[in-house]
């Protein structure tokens, strides 16, 4: 009898094994979104790089690595926007949309924005964000009224009366955040934000000449403002990975037959550049360098801490970044270290030519992704959100992530390499004017880079005259042109008049994406996946 007992409880248990291993079915998910990180700051992506992304590196031979991936806007908040909402700024505005400064806000995120995050709860994930947040946050005085943009600002926050945050990440489908608002070493307001409350509030005034070798010209645009007592400038990306590995930890010992949603979102390598003191000296490519040094070994941790959880071969990892390098950092790099951060593009951070928005995007997924695919597929940061709603099977409505398309037959290995899922691509620059993706043809809205002054004194040997005098915009053919130094606004006139036409239904219309798109699901994932295998 008592055999019999056993023989039952050892038949419940492997019953309750089999009902847990189905209920985590779903692929973890980890985004890694970095900040200022251009095409030609990884060594996969630039083979004259002046250090090594050795982690990287292996993170794109064990997965797929995209080279025409472009990030919603040129530059930080906006494309967070994307991320979160797979739109473009200008659904949410009207126009483009700037960095929030101070304690700027209300969020870019309007109520009834479905998020990736919201999305993915629906399906049974927990979900966490920790790092830079930067959409935007509601902050108001002892008289309710609300802040806005501008450091002094900061003194005025009434912190009872703002918190919990009412447009923060858990009113936007985080379980659980520990961000900074803005910036985390450039722009006050210099607090932490955990879960909507801030444990210490602003009452110091940071000063620049209290960081590490205050002379040094890396620390530009560490902006002097109010901070809370001990915040950590130097650490801050070490802070938001042990918050992202607590949170992953903590989730797999309690529900581990759950999925669970972590965006770590970095500072590197926004400026100022400022590599925690374990990395420094690590390159031969001064602070910089170090700087992407650290951000591949944190890469590395979340891969390493993956494969130690035993959740390695059910976990997608996705890096990519908000837009191209910063004006100064390409400049010093280029003439100090002979390493080109946009890759050899044109532009760069705030521009609308290619440098200013094409990113690293690389997708890691063992077991269902092929090892060492380079995928040439024209893709956007906005297309995480409907990549990951076919992967779990979430019905996206129309009104629902407008600019996002589903790359999953791309990741998988399974599209036609000569055609491409999207027929078009839009991008924001500074200014918030247009960008439109064609194949190899592109149209800007406007004259100029849409973002830097390139008559100033740093910028000014990366100009380079306009060949279309009287032209309204630009027009150029990237399969030979890729510099976008020949405007074919007047000898390509039907092809520029196509894309005006693209451009501007897609204002009307209120969407880049196909309507009524289906999508594809764990089960046939995995049968598409296996079918490439054989």
């Amino acid at each position: 009898m008592m055999r019999f007992i056993f023989l039952s409880i050892a038949t419940i248990a492997l019953l309750t094994k089999g009902h847990n291993a189905n209920a985590q079915e779903l692929p973890n998910i980890i985004i890694i979104y970095a900040d200022d990180v251009g095409y030609g700051d990884l060594s996969c992506y630039n083979k004259n790089s002046a250090y090594k992304t050795p982690r990287l590196d292996q993170m794109a031979r064990q997965g797929v690595r995209f080279t025409d991936a472009h990030s919603p806007s040129t530059i930080c908040s906006p494309s967070r926007y994307g991320l979160l909402s797979g739109q473009q700024i200008y659904r949410s505005t009207g126009k483009g949309g700037g960095a929030f400064e101070g304690p700027g806000g209300p969020s870019y995120l309007k109520p009834g924005t479905l998020t990736i995050a919201e999305m993915l709860r629906a399906k049974g994930y927990r979900t966490g964000i920790f790092g830079k947040w930067h959409v935007g946050l509601t902050w108001v005085d002892k008289n309710n009224k609300q802040l806005g943009n501008g450091f002094e600002n900061a003194l005025l926050i009434d912190y009872e009366k703002s918190t919990p945050l009412i447009d923060g990440p858990n009113e936007r489908g985080f379980d659980e955040s520990f961000i900074t608002p803005n910036c985390p070493t450039t722009d006050p307001l210099y607090v932490y934000i955990e879960n909507g409350m801030v444990p210490i509030p602003a009452s110091e005034r940071h000063k620049r000449s209290n960081l590490p070798d205050p002379g040094n010209k890396w620390l530009w645009d560490n902006d002097e403002g109010w901070m809370s007592p001990g915040y950590n400038f130097v650490d801050a990306d070490l802070i938001f990975y042990e918050k992202t590995r607590a949170f992953i930890n903590a989730h797999r010992e309690s529900t581990p037959d759950k999925p669970f949603f972590a965006v770590f979102s970095t500072q590197a390598a926004h400026a100022p550049v400022l590599p925690a003191k374990e990395f420094i000296g690590t390159t031969n490519a001064g602070p910089r360098g170090d700087f992407m040094r650290e951000l591949d070994v944190l890469v590395g941790r979340v891969i390493d801490l993956v494969k130690k959880l035993g959740i390695d071969d059910n976990t997608l990892i996705i890096f990519n970044a908000d837009n191209g390098a910063e004006t100064v950092h390409v400049n010093w790099m280029r003439n100090d270290y002979g390493h080109d951060a946009s890759g050899g593009w044109r532009g760069m951070k705030r521009d609308g030519w290619e440098g200013g928005h094409r990113v690293p995007f690389i997708v890691r997924w063992p077991k269902i992704f092929p090892k060492g695919l380079v995928s040439d597929q024209l893709i956007s940061t906005t297309d995480i959100f409907a990549t990951a709603a076919s992967i779990v099977g979430y019905p996206l409505k129309d009104k629902d992530a407008t600019d996002s398309y589903d790359m999953l037959p791309a990741m998988l290995g399974v599209q036609d390499k000569n055609k491409s899922i999207r027929p078009y691509l839009l991008t924001q620059s500074f200014r918030g004017e247009f960008q439109v993706r064609q194949g190899n043809w592109k149209y800007l809205d406007h004259l100029g880079s849409g973002g830097n002054n390139y008559k100033g004194k740093e910028l000014e040997k990366y100009d380079f005259p306009e060949t279309a005098p009287g032209a309204t915009g630009q027009l150029f053919n990237l399969s030979i042109d890729p510099g976008e130094r020949t405007n074919l606004f007047f000898t390509e006139t039907d092809k520029r008049k196509e894309l005006q036409n693209i451009l501007q239904l897609s204002k009307s219309s209120g969407r880049s994406a196909p309507l009524n798109r289906q999508f594809i699901g764990i089960s046939r994932v995995k049968e598409m996946s296996n079918q490439r295998k054989n």
